[in-house]
């Protein structure tokens, strides 16, 4: 079992807490939790009611993960925030949990690195391998997908979506979705190009950087509207999956595209 919890923690006995767990000093794990095998909580953190941690997870100090929404319309209904497996919290990031009107979850996917002093609002849903830099904050109900990446302090609107390996900017202000593997920045938010740097770290070809600066060249420099960009892409462009989740993220958008 080797779980070690300091002597000042104070933990639920309802509390489902993994194997080799490490407590430290002065945090609190509420009722209602779980704490996944190999993760470590240091001091001053609080894991409150709502709180699914998977395996290896680090929660450093002072960090607040479960807490109940900032939202009006909230009446204390049952809800979760759900983490995955090896994902890191850094210090004084606070992490609320869902509502109804985002089905009740707000959700952390596995390998995510989130800095000091980041806030995850209620039924925010992030993908896997995301990192947000220092003092990102955003509203509720925001998507972000796999593979993004975000400098500090940008601030994302409520319902915004940001599309995979998508990077963004310090200091930026997201008032409108951000469409995949570009590189924004700015307020108002402009589009840089394709995010390169990214791409190339996770294993894009060159003639799938091609095809998406391409695309792209379209939506934001053809001087088209948004809806004959897209029947340009879908006449010009070979359908590969880069392509389909451009055209699939520009159909679905609600908010309009940033940068354009």
């Amino acid at each position: 079992m080797n779980k070690s919890f300091h002597e000042t923690s104070i933990i639920d006995p309802s509390a489902r807490i993994g194997n080799d767990v490490v407590v430290g000093s002065y945090s609190i794990v509420e009722a209602d939790t779980e704490i996944g095998d190999g993760c470590r909580i240091d001091s001053h953190a609080i894991i409150a009611s709502g709180a699914r941690l998977g395996r290896n997870c680090k929660v450093f100090n002072g960090a607040v993960v479960g807490t109940v929404p900032q939202d009006l319309k909230f009446r204390d209904e049952k809800s979760e925030i759900l983490i995955g497996d090896e994902t890191v919290i850094r210090e004084y990031c606070t992490l609320n949990r869902g509502t109804t009107d985002g089905g009740l979850v707000t959700r952390i996917g596995s390998g995510c690195l989130l800095m000091a002093y980041t806030h995850v609002a209620h039924d925010c849903s992030i993908g896997d391998r995301v990192i947000l830099a220092n003092g990102v904050n955003m509203a509720g109900h925001v998507t972000i997908e796999d593979h993004v990446g975000m400098s500090a302090l940008v601030l994302i609107h409520q319902f915004v979506r940001i599309g995979q390996h998508a990077y963004i900017g310090g200091g930026s202000r997201v008032s409108q979705d951000v469409p995949p593997y570009v590189l924004v920045n700015g307020e108002p938010v402009r589009y840089f190009g394709p995010n390169l740097v990214g791409l190339k770290r996770h294993g894009f070809k060159g003639e799938q950087i091609s095809a998406i600066k391409r695309a792209y060249q379209l939506i934001y420099r053809s001087g088209l509207n948004l809806t004959q960009a897209v029947d340009a892409i879908r006449s010009e462009l070979d359908l590969t999956n880069e392509i389909i989740n451009i055209l699939g993220f520009m159909e679905k958008s609600q908010r309009g595209i940033a940068g354009r």
